[in-house]
């Protein structure tokens, strides 16, 4: 009897020891953000005069709360300037491309400066009165999202102003993959200012090293930059955001699809802006009737959509496969049943394509896995040099 109650001890301890193990394990490889790892970068701004560049996917854990990285920093004192905001907006309520104006954070009384209005590119009289400028904004790892832009321009005024800059990095939900045509310099644009394939599996942390090093910023000029790195994180990882990283990026799922659907912007073709499906469906009006139908409204975020209150109908893609590549059947599909094919390209697609090859191929009647052939060594040339510059595997 007293042999089998140790025994039952020792099972016991064994199965409790096990669970601690476990709990500490899981817990110790729990993905962190840059932001949320305030040990590596406090002592780099402490007591100096900083910028934050920032939207509203700008938040941190703290305790079983989710912050605002501004609150959080303001609550360790640290001494912020200014707020830098892209495009969409500090609160990031403002439709894409939509000019941001200048204001003053109500919660914060801190003075909020547009980097989608009046300029794109922090000016010097901006930039005179900091030491460092901090960086925390969520991309989604496709050419056309302009926070890449953006970041090349903060990086640009940093280095020609001589100051310091922190970016906080944070996983990229679309870092699993690399596909689509290398942007050609004659097409570059804020949709797309460097020769990358349309969707190039890196974090921003990554990106702005490589920036850097490729010597990409005008007049070659460097930038002091540190990048503080996610803990334990790998661009395999199915990665959830946490809060949606622009207005008519609601979900995963439209994420997952943004960088094969976003061609269709500049198209007669909805892809669902003025929904709640923003990014996960396509339809037109003139497309006859099956179904599944949609009818775009103006709403936040989308004051203006592509067939404001006209029935659509299309496809519902919300249910489709997870990606691990550009889809562009979708796309060819779309042109070859159009009733005005002279019409279906406007005028912006080759700034999106990021050369006028895609729009002829699709009009000479290549199919999808021609046109892919085409970008196969532009693909592999920078999946190179873009092994140089990755921090996680």
């Amino acid at each position: 009897m007293k042999l089998n109650i140790i025994k039952l001890k020792i099972s016991f301890f064994l199965i409790l020891m096990t669970f601690s193990y476990l709990s500490f394990s899981q817990s110790n490889n729990k993905l962190i953000v840059g932001a949320n790892r305030t040990e590596l970068f406090l002592n780099h701004i402490e007591g100096l005069n900083v910028a934050v560049v920032a939207n509203l996917s700008s938040k941190i854990k703290s305790n079983t709360k989710s912050i605002h990285l501004i609150d959080s920093l303001l609550k360790l004192n640290i001494k912020i300037k200014k707020v830098f905001s892209p495009e969409h907006g500090f609160r990031g309520e403002a439709d894409a491309g939509e000019k941001v104006e200048d204001g003053i954070d109500q919660k914060t009384g801190i003075p909020i400066i547009s980097l989608h209005g009046t300029n794109k590119k922090p000016t010097k009289d901006q930039m005179k009165d900091i030491d460092v400028v901090i960086f925390d904004i969520q991309d989604v790892g496709a050419r056309f999202y302009t926070y890449i832009s953006t970041l090349h321009y903060v990086m640009e005024a940093v280095g020609e102003n001589n100051k310091k800059l922190i970016i906080l990095d944070r996983p990229n939900p679309n870092g699993h993959y690399v596909d689509g045509p290398i942007l050609e310099s004659k097409y570059k644009s804020f949709i797309g200012m460097h020769p990358v394939p349309v969707v190039y599996g890196m974090t921003i942390g990554e990106f702005g090293i490589m920036i850097n090093e490729e010597g990409w910023l005008k007049n070659q000029i460097y930038s002091d930059i540190k990048v503080i790195p996610i803990k334990n994180y790998n661009r395999k990882m199915v990665y959830e955001l946490p809060i949606k990283p622009s207005p008519n990026l609601p979900n995963k799922q439209s994420i997952n699809l943004y960088p094969s659907l976003c061609f269709f912007e500049q198209t007669p073709i909805s892809i669902g802006r003025g929904t709640n499906m923003q990014f996960q469906v396509i339809g037109s009006p003139d497309w006859e009737n099956n179904d599944f139908s949609f009818k775009p409204i103006s709403m936040s975020g989308a004051k203006y959509p592509k067939h404001i209150d006209q029935i659509c109908n299309g496809i519902d893609l919300r249910e489709s496969p997870y990606l691990s590549r550009i889809n562009l059947k979708w796309l060819i599909d779309a042109y070859n049943k159009s009733k005005n094919k002279s019409a279906f390209f406007k005028d912006g697609f080759n700034k999106l394509a990021g050369n006028k090859m895609l729009k002829e191929q699709i009009i000479d009647g290549l199919s999808e896995k021609e046109i892919k052939q085409s970008w196969k060594s532009g693909v592999e040339n920078f999946k190179l040099m873009r092994s140089k510059y990755l921090i996680y595997n």
